[in-house]
């Protein structure tokens, strides 16, 4: 079946689904396949809990009209993403960067939305199957579409700017995030740039963080962009206020309070500010939106427990971010703080060094326990105690809880280091 006419089914039809288990009412099911999966085995069972059409790539599988074969359904469900995208009247804002993407796409979010109807991409649907996903639901009536961007390895972001062809776009840092499959800092911001990259060649728009030297150099000369700063060296100045704990920012006399810690999620509030006045939404609804934002899903959020105020940013983590966070953490008022900190994945080569530098940084700090979990960070030289495994840690704070205080709980999403919380 050709994307045209896989697409006037699709507008008859306009909810799709990957997940057999999740399937809307008179949607499509997309039969994708993967290492330990075949979609095509749970088409029928797609079609009986409510689904209109079931979209498969193996013939036998097929039974009546309501099974459409395709050459391959990852490509089909990719294809008809942009083919939905190039047919809506949806202004396309695509963000990618090694931390803070997701609070990011919130943050901008929650402000556009203050004027615009505006969709973002769901949690962490970031990758080649989530991009089309989120293109999908974009409906007659959708003004603007946040389409988040995560890679792991060179030509990823090449790939989904090719699918979403967004008209703007923005990278939030080039971090020490997934060196293994970048191929180190070097390739991580070859790898990143690859927005830029798409942007330029087709002379859409980009937004930057003109105190960011790397993006400062990469966008000299192209004219199409629209920055901030702290200072004057862009189109619109921010000012970073202070973060003890929350980030407080200003504009044109403006006070702003987020619900973020850290000066980290200063960058990421700003340039939320910056879309919403490249909009024309109001100040004042642009500080509404940010205002309203609180951070959920183990990412920046604060929370009370037993006498503890716990600083919680467990769903991901590598050596840029954790610096920040311990950093910011550091600063935060109270005497008595406590760490979790568990590894850091997908750092090939540099694993050992990258552990043992934040094991030294945390050494450095004044503070009551330090916890590292892990193989990695098991074998560092550190100054606290060191858990092989998640059931350690666990098993030893049955024993002794943390004192009153605070602590920041911090690792890769494989850590699940929310799981902390239980012992608390």
């Amino acid at each position: 079946m050709t994307t045209e006419a896989l697409y006037q089914i699709f507008l008859k039809h306009p909810s799709v689904s990957t997940d057999s288990r999740n399937i809307p009412k008179d949607g499509i099911f997309f039969a994708l396949k993967g290492p330990n999966f075949n979609g095509n085995a749970f088409a029928l069972e797609a079609l009986e809990k409510g689904a209109s059409f079931a979209v498969i790539d193996e013939k036998e599988y097929r039974v009546d009209e309501r099974f459409i074969l395709v050459g391959d359904v990852l490509t089909s469900l990719q294809q008809l993403g942009t083919h939905h995208r190039l047919h809506s009247g949806a202004i396309i804002i695509s963000l990618t960067g090694s931390n803070g993407k997701t609070t990011t796409k919130e943050l901008i979010h929650a402000v556009l939305s203050q004027k615009y109807r505006t969709i973002a991409t769901s949690g962490n649907l970031n990758n080649h199957i989530g991009v089309p996903l989120t293109l999908l639901r974009i409906r007659e009536n959708t003004e603007i579409a946040v389409v988040e961007m995560g890679a792991n390895h060179q030509k990823e972001i090449e790939f989904l700017s090719s699918l979403a062809l967004p008209d703007h776009g923005y990278i939030t840092n080039f971090g020490k995030a997934h060196l293994e499959g970048f191929g180190g800092v070097e390739g991580v911001i070859k790898g990143k740039s690859e927005l830029y990259t798409n942007l330029i060649s087709r002379n859409a728009h980009i937004f930057w963080n003109a105190d960011d030297p790397i993006q400062d150099g990469k966008l000299k000369g192209y004219p199409n962009k629209t920055g901030f700063s702290e200072g004057a060296g862009a189109d619109q100045k921010i000012e970073f206020q202070d973060a003890t704990p929350l980030v407080r920012l200003k504009v044109e006399n403006t006070e702003i309070q987020t619900n973020l810690p850290g000066k980290y999620n200063f960058p990421n509030a700003a340039i939320a500010v910056l879309m919403g006045m490249y909009f024309r939404v109001s100040v004042s609804q642009i500080k509404k939106g940010i205002e309203a934002y609180l951070p959920e899903n183990n990412r920046s959020q604060i929370l009370e427990k037993n006498g503890l105020k716990i600083y919680l940013d467990a769903y991901n983590a590598n050596p840029t971010s954790m610096k920040a966070a311990l950093e910011a953490f550091g600063q935060t008022p109270g005497k008595v703080k406590s760490v979790v900190l568990g590894d850091m994945f997908e750092l090939g080569e540099s694993a050992a060094e990258e552990h043992q530098a934040i094991a030294d940084i945390a050494r450095e700090m004044e503070l009551e326990e330090r916890y590292f979990v892990g193989e990695n960070f098991f074998k560092t030289q550190v100054k606290g105690q060191k858990f092989r495994t998640f059931q350690d840690l666990s098993a030893h704070l049955e024993q002794h809880p943390l004192k009153k205080g605070s602590v920041l709980i911090k690792g890769s999403r494989g850590m699940a280091l929310e799981r902390t919380l239980e012992f608390l």
